[in-house]
């Protein structure tokens, strides 16, 4: 899929009409949001920008924004130089400042990734179909439950944000889908509830551990990080839980989000990510600055571009170089992470992830279509039609 997420997003960089013409290139800066080290978002932007450096032998500048109060500071440090080629940022929490900025300085270039900015020529805004990937891990969430006889699957989200709107509603389908799915294959119906909270920061890792700790204690069979660095206190909460008692594999599972987080914790937990290409539509935009192919306009990513993707073998085989590069984990680790993350998914049935395909080859048929919520009334509604309460 990687290869047609590349062509599409090629295409779609080499059809618009550049602003500005060629430029020279030599510098790129990068705003992030939080900081790097939260082994996700944030850490696949970087990625992907520092690739593209590498690549056509650019200087790359980032500043760290530690609140949303400094995101438009930082892109304007940045914009009222005059040096930049292109700025980049990361997240929908900067589609105000990037429109600010982009407003204030019309000659330079910028990149959102993840944001949303769709009327000013000078702002390349990508997107990803955050829904789809959902809909798969709420499936293997509720199928797992139900197999292993939990009564919930649960799910930690940041910032009640639309873009963590996507991910709950696509959530809650896949659940409902794998549930129906569950009763057909095993000739019984299985009631598996969702527990879900927005702990309304992506930063704060022990939030990220509290919320986990108490779905695990009623009964949670996996948690979902939806909230970036807090995944490491999901994380930690479900190795504690393992700890307790005296596991390795199995129940309770943790999933990731944006990068592939299935070797976090020496891939004893991790049974799968909802992975987000942050890092290939970084590289993809830079291409298109480098080519003088820039224009602003918005595209959609989602499972038919390869833009998002449950995580797989290949996909583990490089992102534990990735956590060794991060210091994540040991450099010594990777013949014994693979073997733990293969244990893991070893507990899972062969007809479960059967169906997971099944799920995603009717996805990009078009013959099965996942709802999305863009607001709170949107969402609430989609809570209503998959209540997905536990008897």
């Amino acid at each position: 899929m990687r290869t047609w997420f590349t062509v599409c997003l090629s295409i779609f960089l080499m059809l618009t009409i550049p602003v500005g013409g060629l430029a020279s290139i030599g510098k790129i800066a990068v705003v992030l949001g939080g900081g790097r080290g939260d082994l996700s978002f944030n850490d696949m932007g970087y990625k992907g920008a520092s690739e593209a450096a590498d690549r056509w032998d650019l200087e790359l500048a980032v500043a760290q924004s530690v609140s949303n109060a400094e995101y438009l500071p930082s892109l304007r440090d940045f914009a009222r130089t005059g040096e930049y080629d292109v700025i980049l940022s990361f997240g929908s929490l900067f589609a105000d400042a990037v429109a600010q900025a982009a407003s204030e300085y019309p000659e330079q270039r910028f990149v959102t990734v993840g944001g949303f900015v769709p009327s000013l020529e000078n702002v390349m805004s990508i997107t990803f179909r955050e829904n789809e990937i959902a809909a798969l891990v709420g499936a293997l969430a509720a199928m797992t439950a139900a197999h292993h006889g939990y009564r919930y699957a649960g799910i930690v989200l940041g910032i009640e944000i639309p873009v963590l709107y996507h991910f709950e509603a696509g959530y809650r389908f896949g659940m409902d889908w794998g549930l129906a799915r569950y009763a057909q294959a095993a000739g019984e119906s299985a009631t598996v509830g969702l527990l879900y909270t927005y702990t309304g920061t992506f930063q704060d890792i022990a939030v990220g551990k509290a919320a986990s700790e108490a779905m695990l204690a009623q009964g949670a069979a996996s948690i979902f990080n939806v909230a970036g660095a807090l995944g490491l206190g999901d994380l930690e909460a479900v190795s504690e839980a393992h700890q307790l008692a005296e596991t390795t594999v199995g129940p309770p599972y943790f999933f990731g989000v944006d990068a592939n987080q299935d070797y976090l914790g020496g891939g004893y937990h991790g049974l799968a990510s909802a992975m987000k290409r942050i890092d290939v539509a970084t590289v993809q935009a830079i291409s298109s600055a480098v080519q003088g192919t820039f224009s602003g306009g918005v595209t959609s990513l989602g499972l038919s571009e390869g833009g998002v993707g449950l995580s797989n073998l290949d996909d583990l085989v490089e992102f534990i170089d990735f956590g060794i590069q991060a210091q994540a984990l040991d450099s010594n680790a990777f013949y014994e992470t693979f073997a733990h993350w293969a244990a893991n998914r070893a507990t899972v049935p062969v007809w479960i992830w059967s169906a997971i395909a099944d799920l995603e080859a009717g996805i990009l048929a078009g013959m099965i279509h996942v709802p999305t919520a863009n607001n709170p009334d949107e969402m609430d509604a989609l809570r209503r039609a998959y209540p997905l309460n536990a008897q």
